[in-house]
């Protein structure tokens, strides 16, 4: 059987990770990786044994044997790489959120009804935990009765001080969210996800703690320790922390907080459903636990075993119970999601699938958008005003 080949754009911190779930799937390659960091990206593709190596990502998309491309680029080359990827009439998995804003991400949606044949995804790897598939089975199938609550956070403490920097503070790179875009996006693609249905109105508070902050003269690498570095003051106009209630189609009420400067912290992901039955609450850094609330019976702590899984999410259960797997399983059951789907012949917005499409990135960048409308104005927003 011939493998898929593969290139990669974009060889930082989130493309040495996507390096690594590409090559646990053994029908695909990765062919060759691109960066405008031309030594970064050599040194990348001899540590992993990668034939080409190019400067653009004009040249990787040119190259004939390449069939997908995954865009690793910061949040302001989306579009423009992206676009390109879909007119050469190949696959495209790209990095979240999508685009800097809907306006673009729509672009992206108008010019894939022109390529059809085109599989796009989005990398929003938590929903693709085999828990969080096993709980969204569950709850579809009324285990834990109607959903009435969502609520939870997604917190992280890597921009606590003033000293801490990355591109990401920077609107002209990140778009005008950066902690609700960044990480406030995981969590709400996975709430939607385990209950089946979008936040359609929201209500925010968005905070910018430190309206300062000591920018490096120098370029440094993100969640890397910044010492022996000079630094310049400048203005921050993204948020560090939001607080935000929400509404669902299907009748569900909730809330989420999201923040990147809750010392301790590192990459703290609570969600929990509460239905007329029961609830389910599932936590990322302890991924392979779940907790079930009863109200006339004890409570359960439900640990991963592929033996007693819901068919559907057994599949992303790759080891016997007792053995913990964790985020870089739940990114290559995302990418082994998208290349099956890739290999059966079926296209996205006509068959059903597991990963996040395009589509779904472009809502969620609409929600983003109503949610620092909300925060700005200090009301309910619906998504349609945006």
């Amino acid at each position: 059987m011939e493998k898929i080949k593969v290139g990669l754009i974009g060889t930082g911190y989130i493309g040495e990770s996507h390096i690594d779930a590409i090559r646990r799937l053994g029908y695909v390659e990765l062919a060759a990786v691109a960066d405008a960091d031309f030594d970064l990206a050599r040194s990348k593709a001899e540590r992993y044994g990668v034939e080409k190596c190019y400067r653009t990502a004009e040249e990787l998309i040119a190259d004939k044997e390449i069939r997908v491309v995954h865009n690793c680029t910061p949040n302001h080359l989306h579009l423009v790489v992206n676009e390109m990827v879909i007119e050469a009439g190949k696959h495209i998995f790209s990095e979240k959120p999508l685009a800097k804003s809907s306006q673009e991400s729509a672009r992206m949606l108008q010019l894939l009804k022109a390529h059809p044949d085109v599989v796009a995804g989005v990398n929003f790897c938590y929903r693709m935990n085999a828990l969080v598939q096993d709980a969204k089975n569950r709850i579809a199938d009324g285990e834990i009765g109607t959903p009435y609550l969502v609520h939870g956070a997604y917190l992280q403490d890597w921009l606590l001080y003033e000293t801490d920097y990355n591109w990401r503070i920077e609107p002209e790179y990140t778009g005008a969210s950066r902690c609700v875009g960044d990480i406030g996006s995981h969590w709400m693609d996975t709430a939607q996800t385990l209950i089946g249905s979008r936040i359609t109105e929201v209500c925010a508070n968005t905070v910018i703690a430190l309206p300062k902050r000591k920018k490096p003269t120098t370029q440094v690498e993100t969640f890397s320790q910044n010492t022996d570095v000079e630094y310049e003051t400048v203005d921050v106009k993204t948020e560090d922390y939001a607080g935000v209630l929400v509404k669902f189609e299907n009748g569900a009420s909730g809330l989420f907080q999201c923040s990147e400067i809750s010392a301790g912290r590192k990459c703290f992901i609570d969600i929990e459903v509460d239905g007329s039955i029961a609830s389910f609450q599932w936590q990322q850094e302890t991924s392979d636990q779940m907790w079930k609330g009863n109200r006339d019976k004890n409570n359960e702590q439900v640990m991963r075993n592929p033996n007693l899984m819901t068919a559907a999410a057994r599949q992303y259960a790759h080891l016997a119970a007792g053995h913990p797997e964790g985020w870089n399983d739940a990114f290559r059951n995302n990418l082994d999601a998208f290349y099956s789907f890739l290999r059966a012949g079926k296209k996205t917005g006509v068959d059903p699938c597991d990963f996040a499409t395009f589509e779904e990135g472009h809502y969620i960048m609409r929600l983003t958008e109503a949610i620092m409308k909300s925060g700005t104005e200090k009301r309910w927003v619906k998504v349609t005003e945006v």
